[in-house]
């Protein structure tokens, strides 16, 4: 008996798979995502009575529904639902059995109740004074009849008597105290308004720690901490731009109703070379590999493309080990992580980095096994290696999508769209289709013909030409913006990314993207922040002590240049993780954009090396650091740029001398001359080299450290003496010569650090 895939009924019939997975449940069919497999009976029986295979749902619900009014117009008849709402007196439940439902809802919250000796009046009567019972309290009434259960009256308000005695005993919630965000480099006046404190408060609580501050200075982060602990405040400290969204979220969420569909955002990860840019190439049959330097995608790329009137947002993230960042910056933003797989070379270190990127973002995973056009490939390995990092394939019983491919044939990549596809509709995704945009900066970098340009992420709202927009520490209003194909697009709506002009700065790449009311609050909040952000900067500037002046750490100097902003983050957090101890790399300066006569005067006054990546400098700084005697070192390859600087700093480090010895020669006799003192030796081991360095033992103390002056066999003058011979050795500056004494040959040796 042949099986379906769920997903091939749920387009036959055309309903929606998950839809189609729940009515198979409910038939009892053991089914676990649209890619299981059933039987051809269980589809033909959902395919002959599709209408009473989905009717008995709805039946039932309409059956349960029904009741509920019927119930509400009965209370009075039916004991059932008034034991309901008073289950904590269970011992008693079987005797306010008579009780109308409507009485027993108001009893719970006016906690005292007293008896009232007038229970016959109407559940609308009662329940209207039950609020203004409270307040009278008539004390005397309840002592007699609360403790006894017997004398209650019909109606039932008897049933709340026995409460006020457990009432009083429970405690009042303790109010938790809301944590306060504080951005770095706050100022002690702007942090004594955030706790609500006084200034001098702040000020004593630092004074009692040692740190002397006027009230408008900024606070480190470990004085932020000391002083919230004194006063006992939970801080939390933040940046700027984090503090003001965090500020920002008491808004009220959408309506459902105000929501819509979105396409879903997909990011292609895996380990360097194993064909994701292709398998791009392939889905948006456009040459993007042939762009890239070395085949090896140098920045993240933005695509969306449409399948079957279905938009999928793709994002393409670098393979080599220095992009972590941008790598972690796509799984954040993503629905569905696509993991690329070679089926040639399997795991590899960075395929484990992206899986962990992708399960802290708990975004779904699909693994696509690439290459399986080649003779070597082996799909079977791949989910054998991944199946024991907790990736078990769907055919083997786990939950995630396994698809075997090959991008340079295009084999199998419908299936593939097809996946994404299915986990899409699973998702149900939706965002708010109307109103202020917001977003996220996925790349950024200054163009020479327009300026600061950013690829945003749409995320909520539309974005529309026009708008207003700020992003970090960044402000602009949007002159254009252009798809992936460089077509020119009115608005933007959620999951597109588009390509803005128009910005005053390059803003920094994860940038989160917001439209504001006017210019004037844009500029406002910017500068806000770029104050903020170096005041931040200022205060985590380390102090300069003592024992850090005598500890002497050369540095390098560099001012580092790149296309892009997510480059230049990338590689500048890679220069600075190559601390070798006593010679580190320090970054002056960082921007993107081309190597200008300001950076050539900067280095100049530093005595730094300009590296650009993917940038050249034009002919006047060329010729400028020609004449002020600037290196200049441009790359396009990131593996020979972080090669050639940890070659650097090699050579930077000082040598490591090992000290090796020559050979040894017995004191047998002593000879004066005119110049000083020979020793008659015999060499023991080794041989004896003239000039080399030598000291002389003398019952195993050194007597004597310096160089062989003279060395000569018979009467003649030679460069070595060999084991087993007799020789002459004069020493330099030296005459204090006995026989026993042991002449010991040893040159240093300069060993490179690695």
């Amino acid at each position: 008996m042949s099986k379906r895939r769920v997903y091939e009924l749920a387009k036959e019939l055309g309903v929606p798979s998950k839809e189609l997975v729940e009515r198979l449940k409910s038939m009892g069919v053991d089914v676990k995502s649209h890619s299981s497999t059933v039987d051809d009976d269980v589809a033909s029986r959902l395919a002959a009575p599709s209408g009473n295979g989905g009717s008995p749902a709805p039946a039932a619900k309409a059956a349960d529904t029904k009741p509920a009014p019927a119930a509400k117009a009965a209370d009075a008849k039916r004991p059932a639902p008034a034991a309901k709402p008073e289950p904590k007196p269970a011992p008693r439940a079987a005797q306010p059995k008579r009780a109308e439902s409507k009485p027993a809802q108001p009893d719970p919250k006016p906690v005292p109740k007293p008896v009232q000796p007038a229970p016959a009046k109407s559940p609308a009567a009662s329940a209207r004074p039950a609020g203004t019972q409270a307040p009278t309290r008539p004390a005397p009434g309840p002592a007699p009849g609360g403790p006894q259960a017997p004398p209650r009256p019909a109606a039932g308000r008897p049933a709340s008597a026995p409460k006020p005695d457990p009432a009083p005993a429970v405690p009042a919630p303790a109010p938790v105290a809301a944590k306060v965000h504080v951005h770095r480099g706050v100022t002690v006046k702007e942090f004594a308004d955030k706790v609500g404190k006084s200034g001098i408060d702040i000020i004593k609580a630092l004074m009692r720690h040692g740190a002397m501050k006027s009230i408008t200075q900024s606070m480190a982060d470990e004085e932020i901490l000391v002083v919230s602990e004194d006063l006992g405040v939970a801080v939390e400290i933040v940046d700027a731009e984090v503090e003001e969204r965090l500020d920002q979220e008491s808004e009220p969420e959408p309506s459902e109703a105000a929501t819509a569909p979105r396409p879903p955002v997909v990011t292609v990860m895996g380990h360097v070379d194993h064909g994701k840019t292709t398998v791009l190439d392939r889905i948006r049959e456009a040459n993007v590999v042939a762009g890239e330097h070395g085949g090896i995608t140098q920045h993240i790329g933005a695509y969306q493309v449409v399948k079957d009137n279905q938009a999928i947002t793709f994002l393409d993230t670098p393979g080599h080990e220095a992009f972590t960042h941008m790598r972690a910056r796509g799984a954040q933003v993503t629905d569905i992580a696509v993991l690329v797989v070679a089926a040639d070379d399997g795991v590899m270190p960075q395929t484990l980095e992206a899986i962990d990127h992708a399960r802290a973002a708990h975004v779904p995973i699909i693994v696509a096994v690439n290459k399986i056009d080649k003779e070597e490939s082996d799909p079977t390995r791949v989910r054998t290696e991944l199946s024991e990092r907790g990736l078990q394939p769907q055919e083997w019983g786990g939950d995630a999508l396994f698809v075997d491919l090959s991008a340079k044939t295009g084999q199998n990549l419908e299936d593939l769209l097809t996946g994404i596809v299915l986990v899409a509709d699973d998702l149900d995704l939706k965002a708010v289709d109307a109103g202020p945009a917001r977003g996220v900066v996925l790349e950024a970098n200054l163009d020479k013909g327009r300026g600061p340009v950013a690829t945003v992420l749409v995320q909520r709202g539309r974005l529309r030409v026009g708008d207003l927009l700020i992003a970090g520490t960044a402000w602009g209003k949007v002159r254009a913006m252009l798809d992936e194909y460089g077509q020119t697009v009115a608005e933007a709506s959620p999951s597109r990314p588009v390509l803005v002009l128009g910005w005053s700065d390059v803003p920094e790449a994860g940038d989160e993207v917001r439209t504001v009311a006017d210019e004037r609050k844009a500029r406002q909040l910017a500068q806000e922040r770029d104050a903020s952000r170096r005041a931040a900067e200022n205060v985590r500037k380390p102090r300069v002590s003592l024992e850090k002046l005598l500890a002497k750490v050369d540095e390098l100097n560099l001012i580092l240049k790149a296309d892009v902003q997510g480059s230049l983050e990338a590689i500048s957090d890679k220069l600075t993780k190559l601390d070798m101890g006593e010679v580190r790399i320090n970054v002056i300066h960082r921007s993107v954009g081309g190597i200008t006569e300001s950076d050539v005067s900067l280095a100049q006054a530093s005595d730094a090396v300009i590296v650009g990546f993917n940038v050249r400098p034009d002919v006047k700084s060329r010729r400028m650091a020609e004449t002020e005697g600037v290196e200049i070192r441009t790359y396009r390859v990131i593996y020979e740029l972080l090669e050639e600087m940890e070659q650097a700093l090699k050579g930077m480090l000082a040598p490591e001398f090992k000290e090796r010895v020559l050979g040894t020669a017995e004191v047998r006799e002593t000879f004066k001359i005119p110049r000083g003192v020979i020793a008659g030796c015999y060499v023991t081991s080794g041989e004896i080299v003239r000039n080399a360095q030598a000291r002389l033992l003398r019952q195993g103390t050194v007597v004597y450290e310096g160089r062989i002056g003279s060395l000569r066999r018979f009467k003649d003058d030679v460069r070595t003496v060999a084991q087993n011979f007799e020789c002459g050795i004069g020493l330099e500056n030296f005459t204090d010569v006995k026989v026993g004494d042991v002449i010991e040959a040893f040159e240093i040796q300069e060993i490179a650090r690695t």
